[in-house]
C-alpha cells in the first residue's frame, strides 16, 4: 500500500463501500485522465468502461467541455437563483426544449440525481393538492427500482441493498412488479412482445390510481436491479393508463438520458412523453454536478399565483442553475449534435453486442446476455436451465471487479451481472480489449470459485 492509499484510508469514507474490504483492496490513486482511459498514480492505464458511475459521456478531459467550463470560470463561477439568473441557463434551457419530449417546457434546476426525485415526487404530491385531488397522496414504483439515495428517492426504490435498513423511515409506496424480461413468466422477448405483462400494472392503478399522485419509472433500464431491459411497449401503456387516472407519469432518465440507449432520451423509443423528467449524469458530460427536473405547462401553472396564497413550490438548492454546470450542458449537446455521437452510438452498438455474444456465449453459467445502445449486461447464473442465481455470497461479480482491475479493465459489476456502459465515444479495438479482459477474468473466476 502506497502513501496516498495509507491517508486515503486514514481520512475518507467512501460511498457504497464496505469500508473493510479496503483493508486488503485500497482504493486506486487516479493521477489523470483522457478518453476512456483512467491512469494511476504508478501510470497504469484503466479502461473505464462503466462511465464512471455512468456520468462520463464524452471521454474524460473533453477538450471542448473543458474549454467551456474555463472561458464560464472568467466571468461568473455562481450567482443565486431565485429572483437571479444569468444568460448560460438560459440557453441551456433554449438547447435542451429542442430535443426533450413534447409537452416538457419548464425547467427547475438542483444538483444530483436523488435532489432531482425528490422535486419531482413533491411538484406531484403539491399539484394534486393545489388541483383540487387532496386525496392523491401516494406513489407508485416498480419493484426492483433504483431512484437516488434520499429518503424520498428511496422510498420509491426497491433495491434492499439501499433500502432494507431504512424501510421504518420511508413513505408507504405502492409497489408494483416489474417487467422480468429474462424470467419472462409470458414466455415473450423485450424486443418483440407487446409488454403482456403490462396487466399486472393495470391491477395496480384499479386498486389504487384514485389515491395516486404519480408513478415513477426507469424507462426501458432498472440499471441497479441488474441493467434489466423492457419493452417501450410498457411505456405507452403506462402513458395511456396514466392519463385514464390523472396520476404523473415521472421519467427517471437520470441513468438513460443523452444517448444511452440510443435515443436521446429512452422515452423516445415509446413516442411518448412523460409529465416530469429527471435528468442528471451525462447532462453534464460527468463534469459537473447538476439536474434538472422538466415538466410541462400544466404542472407548472398550478403552481402560478398571488404570493400570499401560498401555492410556490418552496424547494431551493444552494448551486441550482450553477453557469459551470450550465457551461459543460451546453457544450454536451453542441458535441452530440456536431459530432454526430447519438448516430455513431447505432452504428457502434450491434458491433459491441455481437462481440458480447460471440465471446461470453463460450462460457458456462451465462444466463442472459442483453442490450440497449451501447449498454450491455451478462448475467451469470447458477443454472442456465432453471436460471437460479448463485448465492450472493460467494460475492462473484466482486471477484470478477477485482480480477479485471489487475489486467486493466474498470469493470463494477452489479451483483452477478456484469455490464458495460461505456463513454459513447469508445471505439472498437477498445470493445475489443475489453470484452477479451472481461471474458477471461469470468472465465478465471467461475473456474476457480464454481
Amino acid at each position: 500500500m502506497n502513501n496516498w492509499q495509507k491517508e486515503d484510508l486514514k481520512y475518507i469514507w467512501h460511498p457504497c463501500s464496505q469500508m473493510k474490504d479496503y483493508e486488503g483492496f485500497p482504493p486506486i490513486i487516479i493521477d489523470h485522465a483522457k478518453g476512456i482511459n483512467l491512469y494511476d498514480i504508478e501510470g497504469k492505464c484503466y479502461k473505464d468502461v462503466v462511465s464512471s458511475w455512468w456520468c462520463n459521456l464524452l471521454g474524460h478531459c473533453n477538450p471542448r467541455i473543458s474549454n467551456a467550463i474555463k472561458k464560464q470560470l472568467d466571468t461568473l463561477e455562481h450567482v443565486i437563483f431565485a429572483n437571479f439568473s444569468h444568460k448560460t441557463a438560459i440557453t441551456l434551457c433554449q438547447k435542451l426544449i429542442e430535443v426533450i419530449p413534447k409537452g416538457l417546457c419548464k425547467f427547475n434546476f438542483a444538483d444530483n440525481g436523488s435532489a432531482s426525485v425528490e422535486m419531482a415526487l413533491k411538484m406531484s404530491f403539491q399539484y394534486h393538492i393545489q388541483s383540487g385531488n387532496p386525496q392523491k397522496t401516494r406513489f407508485m414504483a416498480l419493484k426492483e427500482a433504483y431512484h437516488g439515495e434520499t429518503l424520498a428517492a428511496l422510498a420509491v426504490g426497491d433495491c434492499d441493498l439501499y433500502t432494507k435498513l431504512y424501510k421504518p423511515l420511508l413513505l408507504d409506496v405502492i409497489r408494483i412488479d416489474k417487467p422480468d424480461c429474462y424470467r419472462c413468466p409470458y414466455c415473450k422477448h423485450y424486443k418483440t412482445c407487446n409488454a403482456e405483462c403490462f396487466e399486472r400494472t393495470e391491477k395496480a392503478f384499479e386498486q389504487y390510481g384514485n389515491e395516486t399522485a404519480a408513478i415513477i419509472v426507469e424507462p426501458l433500464l432498472q440499471g441497479s436491479a441488474g441493467m434489466k431491459i423492457y419493452s417501450p411497449v410498457y411505456l405507452k401503456k403506462l402513458r395511456t393508463l396514466c392519463n385514464e387516472y390523472n396520476v404523473h407519469l415521472i421519467a427517471d432518465e437520470i441513468a438513460t438520458g443523452f444517448g444511452r440507449t440510443g435515443k436521446m432520451f429512452a422515452f423516445d423509443w415509446a413516442e411518448v412523453s412523460p409529465d416530469i423528467m429527471c435528468i442528471s449524469k451525462g447532462l453534464t458530460g460527468g463534469y459537473m454536478p447538476m439536474s434538472i427536473t422538466i415538466t410541462t405547462q400544466e404542472i407548472y401553472d398550478a403552481f402560478y399565483s398571488d404570493y400570499l396564497e401560498g401555492k410556490a413550490f418552496m424547494h431551493s438548492h444552494t448551486y441550482a442553475g450553477n453557469p459551470l454546470g450550465c457551461s459543460a450542458a451546453i457544450e454536451v449537446l453542441n458535441i452530440l449534435n456536431d459530432e454526430k455521437i447519438i448516430e455513431g452510438v447505432n452504428t457502434k452498438a450491434p458491433i459491441f453486442n455481437n462481440m458480447i455474444k460471440e465471446k461470453f456465449s463460450k462460457l458456462p453459467h451465462i444466463g442472459d446476455i442483453r442490450d440497449i445502445g451501447l449498454i450491455n449486461a451478462i448475467e451469470l447464473v447458477k443454472d442456465t436451465n432453471t436460471k437460479e442465481p448463485f448465492d450472493s455470497k460467494l460475492r462473484l461479480g466482486y471477484q470478477i471487479y477485482k480480477k479485471a482491475l489487475e489486467k486493466g479493465v474498470l469493470l463494477r459489476p452489479l451483483g452477478d451481472v456484469i455490464y458495460f456502459n461505456p463513454p459513447l465515444i469508445i471505439e472498437e479495438n477498445d470493445m475489443d480489449f475489453i470484452t477479451d479482459t472481461a471474458v477471461e477474468c469470468t472465465k478465471e473466476i467461475l473456474l476457480n470459485k464454481v
